[in-house]
C-alpha cells in the first residue's frame, strides 16, 4: 500500500501536469486562480476580474456607500432576480400553453386545475411580473433622486429608460395571453392607440393584429413578442446596463 505522502505527491504531479498543459492555458487566462503559479495579490485579483466575463459583474473594489442596503435598497438586483424568476416560470408555463384563440383559455384553465403546481407557478409568474414593474420603477426613482443620472452616467440612464419601457411591454403582452375578455379589450384599446401614431400608425396596427381586425393570428403575434422578441432585447440591454455601471465607476455616490 502506498502511504498518504506518496498519494499526495502523485496528486500534485498530476495537478501540475494538467495546469501546465496548453489546453489549460488556453482556457484559463493569466491571473486566474485556476492558473498554475497563481499568487494571491491585489494585482492578480484584478486580473481575475478583468479576464472573466462572469467575475466582471463584480468590481475589484467596492465603495463603502455602495454596499449599504439603505442607499440602493437592492432594487437593481431585485429587478434582475425577478426577471430570472419570470424566465424560469415562463418556460414551465410554455409546456402547457398553446397560443391559439380556440385553445388558449382552455389551456390556462387546465393549467390551474389539472397540472401539478400549475396554479402556484402561474401565480408566481403573475406576481413576479407585477413586482418587476414596481421594482424597476422604484429603481429609476432612486437613481433620479440620488442624481445618479448625471455625468458620466447619462448613457446608462437612457438604457434604464429603455429597460423600463421593455418591462412595461413585457407585462402588457403577457396580460393578453389568457385570451379572455380583459385580454381582448386590452388588445383593442392598445392597438387602436397605436393606430393613431403619425405616418405609420395604421401599418403598425395591421402588423400587430395580423389583419384589419382581431383574429386568429393576433394572439400568436403577441405570444412571439412576449416569449421571444422582448426578452431577447431586454437581455441585450441588461448586459449593456451592467457593463456601463462598471465602466462608469460603479454605483454613484451620495449627493
Amino acid at each position: 500500500m502506498q502511504g498518504p505522502g506518496r498519494l499526495t505527491e502523485k496528486w500534485n504531479d498530476l495537478k501540475d501536469s494538467v495546469q501546465g498543459s496548453q489546453a489549460w492555458s488556453s482556457i484559463f487566462r493569466p491571473g486566474s486562480i485556476f492558473r498554475k503559479g497563481y499568487n494571491d495579490s491585489p494585482r492578480n485579483r484584478s486580473y481575475v476580474i478583468m479576464n472573466s466575463v462572469l467575475y466582471h459583474l463584480h468590481p475589484v473594489k467596492v465603495k463603502r456607500h455602495a454596499v449599504k442596503v439603505s442607499y440602493t435598497l437592492c432594487l437593481g438586483g431585485l429587478s434582475f432576480f425577478l426577471f430570472i424568476l419570470l424566465t424560469v416560470t415562463g418556460i414551465f408555463l410554455m409546456f402547457f400553453y398553446r397560443p391559439t384563440a380556440a385553445q388558449a383559455w382552455d389551456d390556462i384553465y387546465a393549467l390551474q386545475t389539472s397540472v401539478t403546481f400549475g396554479l402556484l407557478v402561474r401565480n408566481m409568474h403573475r406576481w413576479a411580473a407585477h413586482l418587476m414593474v414596481l421594482s424597476v420603477f422604484l429603481h429609476m426613482a432612486r437613481v433620479f433622486y440620488h442624481g445618479a443620472y448625471k455625468a458620466p452616467r447619462e448613457f446608462n440612464w437612457v438604457i434604464g429608460v429603455i429597460l423600463l419601457t421593455l418591462t412595461l411591454l413585457l407585462s402588457f403582452t403577457g396580460y393578453l395571453l389568457p385570451w379572455d375578455q380583459l385580454a381582448l379589450w386590452a388588445v383593442t384599446v392598445g392597438t387602436n392607440m397605436m393606430g393613431y401614431t403619425p405616418v405609420l400608425g395604421n401599418q403598425v396596427r395591421f402588423v400587430l393584429l395580423g389583419g384589419a381586425e382581431i383574429g386568429t393570428d393576433t394572439l400568436l403575434r403577441w405570444y412571439v413578442l412576449h416569449v421571444l422578441f422582448f426578452p431577447f432585447i431586454t437581455v441585450i440591454f441588461m448586459a449593456i446596463h451592467f457593463w456601463r455601471v462598471r465602466k462608469d465607476g460603479g454605483i454613484s455616490g451620495p449627493l
